[in-house]
């Protein structure tokens, strides 16, 4: 190193020993290798002579140079070295320590909003605002650890699970499955309805109050994945599910009544009755293939959420049921390029030769 410009560089630290700082790993660069590389940098050397001479790889100069190097692209050695050591400093200031990201954070969750829909919609609403930007995994680790940030304790009720720790979801549990009489397989429903690009498939299912005593029957549009849910206040016998399914499908137009497709539970059935009045064929899953009603099935998790097992569901109102399916509506979801379910079903009903884009199953 020349002589002159080291003094210079001892003269710009403010006379302080440039050499008396914490001893680290050699994993890392010290504060002579960043001398160095100022030294040749200056002498025009490029990034693969640097790490040559310091015996380092191209790639660690190379990100030396792009993460430390001051305004304009000059290397200073003495701030370069004063941001690692920032960095490195620990406990590190987390994104959630700020009160204005934690508070739209929270806006959102009351709003029973996932951490992935609150991290794309913070992305598209600040834009400019890197740091207003935040991932789901930070939002989970608030929520579930003592500590990491300034959101509520109690924010965790508001998620789909409404856990306040992680745990494993365990073994599925198995469902009884009865014969039913004169049934259609899923393997014979028309190949349009796979990929999900015609609209007008619905997946439907029910979900189950305390003893089994108590049911709300769903129902899931396969391209917009909007929902409509069933009041059953008498039970959920087959007769219950037909009176209460055939109105509902009667108010919608005739392209958007293609099929339906149900497990082999036997509150269905009346399904012949249901299509005689309707006008929709309806296909049953194979045994124990929840997966073949997706959209159904996540649904039916976001709802549990509204509707908590091992609770009475006879004592929600049509009423309740409108309102809940309307706030699962009005969620953006991802798979339509972050539109809500109603907007996008908004959009058959007005257009129905021009169906939104679902990108994923």
């Amino acid at each position: 190193m020349d002589r002159r410009q080291g003094y210079r560089w001892v003269k710009a630290a403010g006379g302080r020993n440039p050499f008396a700082n914490t001893p680290r790993s050699d994993r890392y660069l010290s504060q002579e290798e960043r001398l160095q590389i100022a030294d040749l940098r200056q002498d025009g050397e490029g990034v693969r002579a640097i790490a040559k001479a310091l015996g380092r790889s191209p790639s660690t100069i190379s990100r030396e140079l792009t993460r430390n190097a001051a305004a304009g692209g000059t290397y200073r050695p003495y701030s370069a070295e004063k941001q690692c050591r920032a960095r490195a400093r620990r406990p590190k200031p987390r994104k959630l320590d700020r009160l204005e990201l934690a508070l739209q954070v929270e806006l959102r969750l009351v709003r029973n909003w996932s951490p992935e829909q609150i991290r794309d919609d913070l992305a598209r609403t600040f834009p400019d605002r890197p740091e207003m930007h935040v991932s789901h995994e930070t939002i989970y680790q608030s929520l579930f650890v003592q500590g990491r940030g300034h959101l509520r304790a109690d924010l965790h009720k508001h998620l789909r699970t409404g856990r306040a720790l992680r745990r494993h979801r365990g073994e599925r549990r198995q469902a009884s499955w009865s014969k039913i009489r004169d049934m259609i397989l899923i393997s014979e429903r028309p190949a349009e309805a796979d990929d999900r690009a015609v609209p007008g498939h619905w997946e439907g299912d029910l979900i189950v109050g305390i003893n089994a005593r108590s049911a709300i029957g769903t129902l899931v549009e396969r391209t917009t994945r909007y929902v409509m849910l069933l009041h059953l206040p008498n039970g959920h016998s087959a007769d219950a599910v037909r009176d209460a399914m055939i109105p509902t499908i009667q108010t919608l137009p005739e392209h958007l009544r293609r099929s339906l497709t149900w497990d082999q539970g036997t509150e269905l059935a009346r399904h012949k009755d249901i299509t005689l009045a309707t006008d929709l064929a309806i296909y049953f899953c194979d045994p124990h293939k929840p997966w073949q009603r997706g959209s159904n099935e996540n649904t039916n998790g976001l709802l549990r959420q509204y509707f908590p097992k091992s609770t009475d569901l006879s004592v929600h109102s049509p009423e309740r049921l409108l309102e809940v399916a309307a706030e699962l509506n009005g969620r953006p979801r991802k798979t339509l390029d972050y539109r809500s379910p109603a907007e996008a079903f908004e959009q058959l009903l007005s257009d129905p030769k021009q169906p939104p884009v679902a990108t994923t199953p």
